[in-house]
């Protein structure tokens, strides 16, 4: 038998919700979370999108004029519990990972440290065994009223990292209907495909399929799962915005799709847990066999995607201080 290039991966997509705009107390969560599912065996642990300090969800209900005041207020909120990765502020968490031995792939709200530190990102941070940050993908694209909150990414992040389970790669909610984006991540060999959303519902696990039967890939839709109870008690308007306690806000629907489409755990709607998988890299080279989109399917004769991997410019400042 020849040798394996990677080996299999036990995956727990943990539905849980954050400790909405609280970064210390999230990431006290994401961290016991992470220990917890390397006790039982996951060797990989996905969070959802923005799950630290949680999805700004309040943005799809309110309304542009009227509540810009209260818009404005959630807003400092958000900036203040943001991630600041030059500041390490995911510390807690990169030590579990590397306590645990667990690589850990997790989305956050980013605050530019860089420059004017008000700018936000939806950024997906993957996290290795041993705690390193491997890789950082900003979001391309919000999508609709989440333009007021963050600003579009680069394509820096665009990547696909060698972990031992495989080439790991992900895009973020929408970032999946974006067939380029996902054609980019095709032609660097992704196996294992993380989506991590606030989407939900019939049409985006339809979507997940569609990827791992075009990609040949895992494809794991980590959902975000909140109800109106998780809001904190002194949340402004949290009366008006979440009056049903009751209600999902969004129940999830996490999900694991093996290469070729067929889904083998999942989803996981309206209710807090894991979705566990086993998953093979080499399903995933083997699959290719009949279908590679970015192989003997692409056509690189009549078709070609260029990907622009310089950062996105920033506004020069100098304060001076340097001698000339």
């Amino acid at each position: 038998m020849p040798e394996r290039s990677f080996v299999p991966v036990r995956v727990a997509i943990v539905q849980q919700p954050p400790v909405f705009l609280d970064r210390p107390a999230t990431l006290e969560r994401a961290a016991a979370l992470v220990a917890e599912s390397a006790s039982q065996g996951a060797g990989l642990v996905v969070l959802p999108e923005s799950f630290v300090p949680g999805y700004p969800d309040y943005i799809w209900r309110l309304s542009p004029g009227d509540d810009y005041d209260l818009s404005r207020e959630l807003h400092g909120r958000l900036v203040a519990q943001a991630v600041d990765l030059a500041a390490d502020d995911l510390l807690p968490l990169r030590e579990a990972a590397s306590a645990a031995a667990v690589a850990v792939v997790v989305g956050v709200t980013e605050r530019d440290g860089a420059f004017s530190r008000a700018t936000l990102y939806n950024t997906l941070v993957v996290i290795g065994a041993d705690g390193a940050i491997l890789n950082r993908h900003r979001k391309l694209v919000p999508t609709n009223p989440e333009r007021m909150v963050w600003a579009p990414g680069d394509a820096t992040g665009l990547r696909v990292v060698e972990t031992p389970f495989g080439r790991l790669g992900g895009l973020v909610c929408w970032e999946s209907y974006m067939p380029l984006a996902r054609f980019a991540l095709y032609a660097q060999g992704v196996q294992v495909y993380v989506a991590p959303t606030w989407d939900e519902g019939d049409t985006w696990l339809a979507t997940m399929r569609h990827i791992a039967a075009e990609g040949r890939c895992w494809v794991l839709g980590a959902g975000s799962a909140l109800r109106a109870a998780d809001m904190p008690l002194d949340l402004p308007e949290r009366d008006r915005l979440y009056p049903d306690p009751d209600e999902w806000v969004n129940p999830g629907d996490s999900v694991v799709v093996a290469p070729g489409g067929r889904v083998v755990a999942g989803p996981l709607h309206a209710e807090y847990g894991v979705v566990w998988a086993d998953v093979d890299a080499a399903l995933a080279d083997a699959a290719h066999y009949t279908l590679d989109a970015a192989g003997h399917y692409a056509r690189p004769d009549v078709f070609r995607l260029d990907v622009d991997r310089r950062p996105r410019p920033q506004v020069g400042f100098s304060d001076g201080s340097s001698e000339a």
